[in-house]
């Protein structure tokens, strides 16, 4: 009978946990940021090139992960529009860390903005005409009124959004480049060792990602729980 600890005690089977929950940590500042940033950008309707941007955000969720890494590759790659003035630079984010971390925000974009975005569009307007009767700002009334009144959309998620970059396989394997001891997160690890017929290590890793997804489908129900008792 193997024994868990002995596993995750081993320095290489440890290092995709630590590089899984870093990524975890990168993806939900960014999601955090960038989502209330687009969601709220997408929710104007005369926003320039709105169609384009919306569509851009939106891809990961239908565009095959494993497609959406190439293209990524093909763009921040050494000789890639993106990649090459950052190689020049001295800064390589393919088969880094870095890719890992992009590859994760990327991922789970689409599931903080769109939330977002469909918040602050139904969010009441009498509340918006009386913040501006009060000579409020657009961005005032952003921050002070819309905002307070969507953070439970915020924090819901967020809980998705880094849950789906926790376990991530398609775009990290791309940008990643599944590097042992660099770029191997806790998904790929559990790939490898069934691929090496290790499954006393794929078992453990698996159970940890279900611990994580448990946790995630616990704070979903404490929010919707706490919500309906408001109402």
């Amino acid at each position: 009978m193997f024994n868990p600890l002995d596993i995750l005690r081993d320095p290489e089977n440890l290092q995709p946990v630590l590089l899984s929950l870093q990524t975890a940590v990168a993806a939900l500042i960014c999601h955090l940021i960038l989502g209330i940033a687009l969601g709220y950008a997408l929710s104007r309707k005369k926003l320039p090139l709105r169609v384009l941007l919306d569509g851009l955000v939106t891809l990961p969720l239908i565009f095959p992960p494993v497609a959406t890494g190439f293209i990524l590759l093909m763009i921040l790659g050494r000789y890639g529009i993106v990649g090459k003035h950052l190689a020049a630079q001295g800064m390589d984010i393919v088969f880094s860390p870095a890719g890992v971390y992009i590859a994760a925000v990327i991922s789970g974009l689409p599931l903080i903005v769109k939330p977002v975005q469909s918040a602050i569009e139904n969010s009441a307007e009498s509340l918006k005409e009386a913040s501006f009767v009060l000579g409020k700002s657009e961005l005032d009334t952003f921050v002070c009124i819309i905002l307070p009144t969507i953070r439970r959309v915020i924090i819901a998620g967020l809980m998705l959004s880094v849950g789906r970059s926790f376990g991530e396989v398609g775009i990290t394997l791309m940008l990643g480049g599944n590097i042992s001891n660099r770029t191997e997160t806790i998904s790929l690890a559990i790939y490898n060792s069934v691929f090496e017929g290790n499954t006393e290590k794929a078992l453990v890793l698996s159970g940890l990602l279900a611990v994580f997804s448990l946790l995630v489908f616990y704070g979903m129900n404490k929010l919707n729980g706490n919500r309906t008792t408001l109402q």
